[in-house]
């Protein structure tokens, strides 16, 4: 038994990769999201319509024991009928126990723990394909909400499909057969009622899926405005603006409880139209049987057959067409999820990229511009080669053009006219991921995860040691603070985990697991922006002393408005909207008497100030 467990479980692979991005076409679309599992899917669907088909034998086996009780005497029933009995007993003590069991089994291992992981882990690892400026456009919280909004709604959509409609139908069509062996007309009734069953059907549906896309885009707006004020939650409280966030949230709560309504007002009509519906059937049935025994064409039994089928369709109709109204629901949803998650990514690798080899280091700007799609900002035909090993500072005021440059390095955005090239290869005909590989980075906003401090350090090298983690975090001055470290769990150490982002460390402490991560990465590209910017002085000096030690041997480019943090690079350039104005060395600049000397000069804590405030 457990083997067989095992062998159903692992029928369908929960985790196999799609092929190709995700149609934007709803059927293509559960093709995409299903593709691997239909042969399971298929025989899981085969074995709900047997189960289907087995009610109408119930009904067929019921007719033939009143007939057989009319047809004989009672002293001799049992033995005159002892086969009958027989194969009644069998089907439901062998028969339809099994074929359920069956049906059960892949409804509960087979299909819904597969397909929602297996449709999860499509969309999810689509969505991390897309740009940063996909994320930068959307709440966090909603893009998650919308990935298992759609896994759950096509897990359902498909388990459905297979527990209900295809039992349905085999229902159906069994019932139709059957009481077309009784007599034409009472079958004809049957088909006659299918179509007004079926219109109504037609006429709610439609309209129950377009309220049900409107009422899950806005429970996915609400789920978006609560993760980002609990994000937030300390720029709340400092700011006193919790009534404010309040509002919010209110205000998206109450959109969704106007459209829940709408959506409730349709389905109690629904269920009112439904019910009326159903009670027809096993009027026009019973009585038509009935009218039939009358005219001497039926038998008691073919009464009795006739009852069952239209009492059991007429109780099934209220779930089969409740669950119609959860597919239909559930497709609203999954086309309101396909519209935010399966947009082509902007930003793909080449169709025969390559792996990226650094072998020194050398990163060249050819006569680069982007400007984020605008006519303005960024940068504007930068030139700039930076030599193998050399370190680079770059200066500038605040949307000079800075950071743009880090982000064309990294290939966050492609150039709107030149090449960044490193070591001769063109970034956009190499992968992203050999790329971003190849550089360690340390930014002002360092990024944690709610994971631990030895993860988060792991973070830069998957496969390193235990004691690399720590070597690597005694040299950003990490490591005596960390093994102070204790969470809620009671974890320490190493072990014990920071909070979301990273909120149960300082700022200086956070860039310092940040630069312990870069250090054990050990890239042959280093990008240091801001690195020390959250550090006291005393910290900050021994940082600079550890990373100098880092530095050697790597190409460095580093953004600062602490001057003195990059005075003693090998090379400075200064920006200013979006070009390079000045380039050289710090006693260089300063004998230029130039833009870079008046940032040394005017310094306040050793800040640049403002473009604004200088100009």
């Amino acid at each position: 038994m457990t083997l067989l467990l095992r062998w159903l479980g692992g029928m369908i692979d929960g985790f196999r990769p799609a092929e190709g991005p995700p149609p934007r076409q709803l059927g293509a679309f559960f093709r995409w999201c299903l593709a691997g599992a239909w042969p399971a899917l298929s025989l899981a669907a085969v074995v709900s319509a047997i189960a289907g088909t087995l009610e109408v034998v119930t009904a067929y086996l019921l007719g033939l024991v009143i007939d057989s009780v009319t047809a004989s005497g009672a002293e001799n029933y049992f033995a005159d009928n002892a086969t009958l009995l027989l194969i009644f007993a069998g089907f439901f003590v062998v028969l339809r126990p099994l074929v359920f069991g069956a049906s059960a089994a892949f409804n509960g291992i087979v299909v819904p723990p597969n397909i929602y992981p297996l449709v999860q882990s499509r969309l999810h690892r689509w969505s991390l394909g897309h740009s940063v400026s996909f994320f930068d456009n959307d709440f966090a919280g909603r893009i998650a909400q919308k990935q298992m909004q759609t896994a759950r709604a096509v897990t359902d959509v498909t388990a459905e499909i297979i527990n209900v409609v295809f039992f349905a139908l085999a229902s159906l069509v069994g019932s139709v057969f059957l009481l077309l062996a009784m007599d034409w007309r009472i079958a004809y009734a049957l088909i006659l009622w299918l179509a007004l069953y079926f219109a109504m059907i037609r006429w709610f549906m439609p309209r129950i899926r377009i309220r049900s896309a409107a009422r899950a885009s806005a429970r996915a707006m609400v789920t978006g405005q609560v993760v980002d004020t609990v994000t937030n939650i300390k720029t709340v409280k400092l700011f006193g603006h919790i009534d404010h966030e309040d509002r919010s949230a209110l205000d998206a709560m109450a959109q969704l409880r106007g459209r829940a309504l709408s959506f409730g007002h349709l389905s109690t009509g629904f269920r009112f139209a439904l019910m009326t519906v159903a009670g027809i059937l096993p009027v026009l049935l019973i009585i038509g049987a009935l009218m039939l025994w009358r005219m001497g064409v039926t038998t008691a039994g073919d009464i009795a057959a006739a009852g069952a089928v239209a009492i059991r369709i007429s109780q099934m109709t209220g779930w089969v067409s409740f669950t119609l109204m959860a597919i239909y629901s559930n497709i609203g949803e999954i086309e309101d999820g396909m519209r935010t998650l399966t947009p082509p990514h902007d930003l793909v690798d080449a169709g025969a990229a390559t792996l990226l080899k650094v072998p020194d280091g050398e990163i060249r700007f050819d006569h680069v511009t982007f400007a984020y799609g605008d006519e303005t900002g960024g940068i504007r035909d930068i030139d700039l080669r930076i030599k193998p090993g050399e370190k680079l500072g770059i200066v500038g005021a605040s949307g000079a053009g800075k950071s743009t440059l880090v982000a064309l390095l990294l290939r966050l955005y492609d150039a709107e006219a030149g090449a960044v090239l490193i070591d001769g290869q063109d970034l956009r005909a190499v992968t992203q991921n050999s790329l971003r590989q190849q550089i360690g980075m340390v930014t002002q906003e360092t990024a944690m995860f709610n994971r631990s401090a030895r993860d988060n350090i792991l973070y830069g090298r998957p496969d390193a040691t235990f004691d690399g983690v720590v070597s690597a975090a005694k040299r950003a001055e990490a490591h005596d603070f960390i093994l102070e470290l204790k969470d809620h769990k009671g974890n320490r150490g190493y072990d014990a985990y920071l909070g979301e982002r990273g909120v149960k460390l300082s700022g200086g402490q956070r860039q310092r697991v940040a630069l312990a991560r870069a250090i054990l990465k050990d890239a042959p590209i280093l990008v240091l922006d801001e690195a020390t910017s959250a550090l006291d002085s005393e910290v900050e000096a021994s940082i600079q002393n550890a990373l100098e030690g880092v530095m050697e041997g790597k190409t460095v480019v580093a953004i600062a408005h602490r001057l003195s943090t990059i005075a003693r690079m090998d090379r400075i350039i200064v920006m200013h909207d979006g070009q390079i104005v000045e380039d050289g060395t710090h006693d260089d600049l300063l004998a230029q008497d130039g833009l870079y000397a008046r940032y040394w000069n005017r310094q306040s804590g050793g800040f640049i100030r403002t473009k604004e405030a200088l100009e």
